[in-house]
Formats: C-alpha cells, sequence, structure tokens
C-alpha cells in the first residue's frame, strides 16, 4: 500500500533525552572542571529564563563554567560518599544540591559573583503552579489595558474565554462585574497567567542565589536559602523545550 503523503502535525517543542549518553558526559564534564578551577559553587534559582542565564553565562565564560542538570547525576560527578568522591568534601558539597540548583566552577569570590548574579535578575510573565506576588482586581465597568489605555476590543473573547465575565458595549471592553484575576500567595492557573499576559503583568522574577562553595576540601555554607522545591528536580524536558541549552 503506498505512503500516505498527507501533511503530518510536527510539535516544534518536542525534545529527545540525551539519555545515558548525556548524562555521562555531564559527568565527565564536571570532573575536568574540578582540576580546570579551584572553587566549586552551588547556586540555586528561581523562574528559569533562559535569555537571562544565557547573558550571564557568556559573560562569565572566560573564567568560569556553569552546570545545569540532573541533581543525582551531578551528585555522581562529585562523589557520593567518602569513597567515591573525587576530591575530599565534594560529598558534602553534592549534598547541597537539592530542588532548583546547580554548579558554578571558577575563581571568582562569592562576593563578585552575588553582584554579577544581581546584575542579571529579571522579571517575566508567571508560569502555570507559580504563586501570585500581589493581589489584582479589576472593577466592573470599562476595562483598562497597558498603559492606561482602553483594552483593545478584540482581546474581549480572551477575557471571556479565561473566566473574566466581560462583553462589549459599542465596542468598549466592559466588565459585567468586579473580578478578582488572582490573590497574593495562590497558585496560578494557566487561565489566570493568560489574564496575567493580556494586562501586561510580570510576577516571575528570575534569580540567582549562592548556596555554598567547595575550595581546598573545605565547605562552607554561604546561604542557608529555605527552598521550597527540595523534593523536585530540575526537568530538563521542560528547559529544554523553552530552548534552554543544558550544561554538558
Amino acid at each position: 500500500m503506498p505512503k500516505s503523503k498527507r501533511n503530518k502535525i510536527v510539535s516544534l517543542t518536542k525534545t529527545r533525552s540525551k539519555g545515558r549518553e548525556g548524562k555521562e558526559a555531564l559527568v565527565e564534564a564536571i570532573r575536568a572542571s574540578l582540576d580546570a578551577y579551584p572553587k566549586c559553587y552551588v547556586f540555586r534559582f528561581r523562574n528559569m529564563k533562559n535569555v537571562a542565564l544565557k547573558k550571564l553565562r557568556e559573560e562569565m565564560k572566560t573564567d568560569s563554567r556553569f552546570f545545569l542538570g540532573s541533581n543525582k547525576v551531578m551528585r555522581v560527578a562529585l562523589g557520593r560518599d567518602a569513597s567515591s568522591e573525587q576530591k575530599a568534601g565534594l560529598a558534602s558539597l553534592g549534598e547541597r544540591l537539592s530542588g532548583f540548583a546547580g554548579l558554578l566552577f571558577t575563581a571568582l569570590e562569592a562576593d563578585a559573583i552575588e553582584e554579577m548574579f544581581g546584575m542579571h535578575e529579571d522579571l517575566d510573565f508567571a508560569r502555570p503552579g507559580q504563586k501570585a506576588t500581589e493581589t489584582v482586581v479589576y472593577p466592573e465597568g470599562p476595562v483598562v489595558g497597558q498603559g492606561g489605555l482602553p483594552l483593545a476590543h478584540t482581546l474581549e473573547i480572551t477575557l471571556r474565554a479565561n473566566g473574566m465575565p466581560s462583553k462589549l458595549n459599542h465596542g468598549t471592553v466592559e466588565l459585567i462585574a468586579e473580578h478578582t484575576l488572582c490573590k497574593e500567595g495562590e497558585q496560578l492557573s494557566p487561565k489566570q497567567c493568560a489574564l496575567l499576559r493580556v494586562f501586561g503583568i510580570k510576577m516571575a522574577r528570575f534569580t540567582l542565589t549562592l548556596d555554598s562553595v567547595w575550595e581546598d576540601g573545605e565547605l562552607s555554607v554561604i546561604n542557608e536559602v529555605a527552598d521550597d522545591d527540595d523534593d523536585e528536580e530540575v526537568d530538563e524536558a521542560a528547559l529544554l523545550a523553552e530552548g534552554f541549552e543544558m550544561s554538558y
């Protein structure tokens, strides 16, 4: 039977896991960096923004190297215990790898790194599951959009589809009743995130924080950061789908 020539739908966000080969490459690259750099930091990140981190990595590439990947694989690279650690004290550093974390190899001091981290903090639109940083309420009547201008009439259907009680009144978008788009501290749904984008409200701040550093066999804790995501692993597939290049 001849092969069908009908057009096929191909997902542009589908990514393939690098599997065993990628994990081995990550382990080898981390172990090579242990001999190339005097310090190894564990850093934590929130609200990953690919563009901001790529820019930071580009600025620091001459004297530093970042690694992101599975925490379990990175622990294997450092050594899980005293008998398998590549150098004294690295197993203790590996224990700091939890939640959304990565490794940074460099000769730079912590103060210089934190200054650079601060320069690359950035706001972005929140994603589903993240928590609202403020309460947003829209009153009954004409809807005001970005810049204090009336919301474009073409967006009325988007408001209604995402739960806002809206209508068109002679080309003006209006709310039939007051609507609370989100409350501070609550987890955001996909519909709430879509509405926040319509109104240009950014609630996700991309941040990087130093957790600890290993140098000459000694581990020093820099910031005892409370991490709400301790039980979560870095989702490599999700980062790759967003265009992030994992460090292998």
